[in-house]
Formats: C-alpha cells, structure tokens, sequence
C-alpha cells in the first residue's frame, strides 16, 4: 500500500471530490438558508448586480478580478444558451461601472458550461458561444481566460483555445500541475501574448494521467512555472501557498521579469489578507470571484483543495445553526 493511501487528508480529498457531484447533497445543502448564509465568503452572491459590487470592493482595495458565473457540465443547450447570456449581461454591467478600464475586471469561462459535452455538436456550440463572450470583452476592453476542467476536456478546450486566439490573442489559458502532460503544454504556451494561469487542479483524476502525491503536484507546478517564467508569455500564478508565492517572485525576479510581466491570482475569501499584502508591494493580484445559483460543485472542490476551508465551513453552520 503507497503510503499516501494511509495519509487521511488524502482520503477527505477524494470523498469531497466524489461529493462535489453529489446531487442529492447539493439539492440539501443549496437549500438551507444557514449554509447559504456560509457561501457568501466564497461566492459573490447570486446576482450580477452583487458581482459587480464584490469586484468593485476588490478594485477599490488595490485588487484585481476574474469573474466566473458558476455552472459546468450543461446537458442543456438552454442552459448552455443562458450561461452564454449571463456573460454578456455581466460584461456590459462591468463596462458600465468602468471597472474593465486597465485589465482590472476580466471573466473566467467553464467551456462545458457552455455546451462543450452536448454531443457530436457540443464542441462548436460552446466554441460559438465563447465567440460570442470574447467579441463582447473586447467591446468592453477586457479580456476572457478559458478555465481547466477535468482532463478528459484538455485536447479539446486548447482546441477551442487555438480557435479563439486567431481572432483575440489575448485568450487566457489555464493549466493544472497535477497532469503529467502539463510541463510540456506550459512549453507550447509560453510564447509572446500567451496568458497562461498555472494551478495545482483541484478534479479527481486516474494515476494514469495525474501526480497522486501532494508533493509531486507541488514539484511539478514549480517545473511549469520556471517555464513559464522563462519564456515570452504572461505568467499568472494561481497559488495560496506561501512557499510557492514565494518561489514565484524569486523564479520572477530572476528571469529580469518587472511587476506587471506576471500576476498572482487567489480565490475569493482564502487568504485576504494575504491578497491584500501583494497588492500593495505593486504586484498584479487578480482575485477569482465566482458568483450564481450553482455554488455546491465550486465550494466542494475548494474544500478539498484547503482542509481549513472545510473547517471554516463546518464551524460557521454549527456556529449559525
């Protein structure tokens, strides 16, 4: 037996990740008024207006903002059409309250929310409605970064990623540490114009495709970042870990990188204060603001990904209840 099978934080990871897609759980939990209450550190809320008044307060503090409209894995085309809408909504409110101007607020998009599983056709349908989102950024002078799902999507979001590019270079991509495959693609993408966020990834995958081991993901996620790091593009360092915070600014500083060649992105409510503190060295710290009635899949994965965030959870509903 590997030891990490012994390790019990890794059995509390896998058993959150198979409850992230725990539909009975989610229907429970979405509907009690006392962990809806809990959310709101980690969600912005169910409106675009208060996703707007998050980012706002985010801008107003020296931060910067990715926007996602919470949603994966669309059997509907309505949905997938309804998500699309969401994101135009969203840009021409964004654009609206100026917070566009500078690259300060830009949006992250799930492609299966948008239909990229629906099918023989599923592809172009959530290639068209990206289409669609991008035009719509460019009008409002942001940009759009593609989210990283599980890796069964890979070769076809960096498809639709190509597809994209030709119109609007400026595509963000996302790539997750925890794949074998992911130093060689960081090698494809840092070229010049090239936004890529690394992160650790936070799906269950196989042995055969992913690092297991906590300590390889980490290892492997300061490999692509000295790529990264090295090469042509925008590095966008997607981490609360202290110890790769750190290592990012000295693999920064190193490659002759000035502040504002790369960025630091944290998720809304972990670390703040940590946030807080980077923003005001002059370093780019771009928050991830999900907001949007699904929030059960989001919050279960971030739970899994940082055993204080479950903790938070549990005593904030038995403080509540």
């Amino acid at each position: 037996m590997d030891a990490a099978d012994l390790d019990p934080s890794v059995w509390m990871k896998q058993g959150l990740l198979l409850l992230s897609r725990n539909t009975a759980l989610r229907d429970l939990l979405e509907k009690a008024p006392v962990s809806r209450s809990v959310v709101t550190r980690f969600v912005a809320g169910d409106s675009t207006e208060r996703a707007v008044e998050v980012v706002s307060e985010l801008v107003a503090s020296g931060r910067l903002a990715t926007i996602d409209f919470l949603g994966e894995d669309t059997l509907d085309p309505a949905q997938a059409t309804y998500t699309r809408d969401a994101y135009l909504t969203l840009l021409s409110a964004l654009s609206d309250g100026g917070l566009t101007q500078g690259g300060q607020v830009e949006v992250s998009l799930k492609l299966s929310a948008l239909g990229q599983a629906l099918g023989a056709d599923g592809e172009k349908m959530a290639l068209d409605h990206a289409r669609e989102i991008c035009q719509a950024a460019a009008n409002a002078d942001t940009t759009v970064t593609l989210d990283m799902e599980d890796h069964t999507t890979t070769d076809s979001t960096l498809g639709i990623l190509r597809e994209l590019r030709q119109d609007w270079p400026w595509v963000g991509a996302v790539l997750q540490s925890y794949l074998y495959r992911t130093e060689q693609d960081c090698r494809d993408l840092a070229h010049e114009g090239s936004r890529v966020r690394l992160c650790k990834g936070t799906y269950k995958e196989p042995e055969s495709v992913a690092y297991q081991d906590k300590a390889e993901v980490d290892k492997s996620f300061v490999r692509c970042l000295k790529v990264l790091m090295a090469g042509d593009g925008y590095p966008m360092v997607a981490s609360h870990d202290p110890r790769l915070v750190e290592i990012a600014g000295v693999l920064a500083a190193a490659n002759g990188r000035a502040p504002g060649s790369y960025e630091y992105q944290m998720l809304l409510g972990i670390r703040p204060d940590e946030q807080k503190r980077l923003a005001a060295q002059g370093e780019r710290m771009r928050v991830y603001v999900p907001y949007g009635d699904e929030w059960y899949g989001y919050l279960m994965r971030r739970m899994a990904e940082r055993p204080a965030n479950l903790l938070f959870f549990l005593r904030s509903l038995a403080t509540r209840g």
